[in-house]
């Protein structure tokens, strides 16, 4: 969110692969690899969902993620309501458009996220008053395309003491195993060290084969620099970590500089609200910030950017990118959807690849997370993507 506001061991038996069911999965990796070719973005539509719209006794709300299954036409949303509505959970959903129209979203099934011991995970209160399980703030979720599954992240909460995670879950949200997360983003006791408050795990993607993922980090570590500001970007960090949580890759993701300042004494912040494999080596990833006005009001500004990691210096081994001599990650603007015809940006948070258009060419959908406050929009955009030309 922005400033505007079963086991574990089936899941290591989903990991603890043999080797003949390692070449099974490999195969299955090239059968489902799938290359993108992305220059530029072309609005079809966007669909709002109703301020405080229901689906089975669950408010639509906080969507904070979205990924699509080329495999069955299935669609999941997740939302990042930390169990405050209702208990934390992702929807299944239909999305109708083509070319030219966004005809309609029809939410489907409604699942709830549970913890390793088959409970659902707490609010706040609930947290505090039994110190058990975690609160989770689920930001980003992907379907597993090797394994009848879903990964989902939560941002963590330093306030309660939690770090960020990665977990599995099955396709209706019953946990079965963590990836572990590289120690240099964990917090420590002396908030010298570690992930920001509310600007952590907050975009996830598996690689194009399915073999490795990736997350990226909302905001700079504690250690690694200063927040963006009007004056100066600032220096976050994008990961690939293999199946069992081993940093593969790490690099400085450069994000830009506040684009407009805020009123006196009103806050303004820019950071990755997602990501999104485009191959083996190139990746979307979006850039949101939100500055805050005089009078209270929020102005949000989105930008899509691709990236390539074969041209940036790996820091997996660095704790700290201060005084650090690094090459950044170099981006290149795919949409500022600011000077898209879109009526109000607002809080946009997720990004997938959707269904082929009619004329072939991919499209790209994104979702926005309202916070739960009736003053923003739930609300799904969706773009033709313009392949380059050979």
């Amino acid at each position: 969110m922005n400033l505007c506001n079963k086991s574990l061991i089936i899941g290591l038996i989903a990991f603890s692969v043999s080797p003949l069911t390692l070449h099974a999965n490999n195969a299955l990796a090239q059968n489902q690899s799938i290359s993108h070719n992305v220059d530029r973005m072309k609005l079809i539509d966007t669909k709002t969902i109703p301020y405080n719209q229901t689906y089975k006794e669950t408010t639509i709300g906080g969507l904070s993620g979205i990924t699509y299954n080329p495999q069955n036409n299935k669609w999941l949303v997740i939302s990042d309501d930390r169990s405050e509505q209702n208990p934390a959970r992702f929807y299944e959903a239909k999305l109708n458009y083509n070319n030219d129209t966004f005809n309609n979203v029809k939410f489907t099934k409604v699942h709830t996220l549970k913890q390793p011991d088959g409970s659902t995970y707490p609010n706040k209160a609930q947290y505090k008053e039994k110190q058990t399980g975690q609160v989770v703030d689920a930001e980003s979720l992907r379907i597993d395309p090797l394994h009848n599954q879903i990964m989902y992240t939560s941002e963590g909460d330093r306030s309660l003491a939690l770090n960020p995670f990665i977990r599995l879950a099955t396709t209706n949200g019953n946990y079965l195993t963590d990836i572990p997360i590289n120690n240099t983003i964990k917090m420590d006791h002396h908030a010298k060290k570690g992930f920001r408050n509310n600007l952590a795990l907050e975009g996830s993607t598996f690689s194009n084969n399915g073999q490795t993922l990736w997350t990226s980090m909302e905001g700079p570590l504690i250690q690694d620099d200063a927040l963006p500001t009007p004056e100066s970007g600032a220096l976050s960090r994008i990961t690939q970590y293999d199946r069992q949580g081993n940093t593969l890759s790490e690099f400085a993701y450069p994000l830009d500089a506040v684009p407009e300042k805020p009123g006196k004494g009103r806050p303004a912040d820019n950071g990755i609200s997602e990501m999104l494999a485009i191959n083996d080596h190139e990746f979307l990833t979006l850039e949101r910030a939100s500055v805050q006005s005089d009078d209270g009001s929020y102005k949000n500004f989105v930008r899509i950017y691709k990236i390539n990691t074969n041209k940036g210096t790996d820091i997996k081994n660095k704790t700290s990118l201060k005084h650090a001599n690094v090459k950044p990650l170099k981006k290149e603007l795919i949409a500022n959807l600011n000077h898209h015809d879109i009526e109000k940006v607002d809080n946009i948070e997720g990004m997938t690849f959707g269904k082929k258009l009619p004329n072939g060419n991919d499209s790209l959908v994104l979702v926005v997370d309202n916070n739960f406050n009736k003053t923003q929009k739930t609300e799904l955009l969706a773009f033709e993507v313009i392949p380059e030309k050979n």
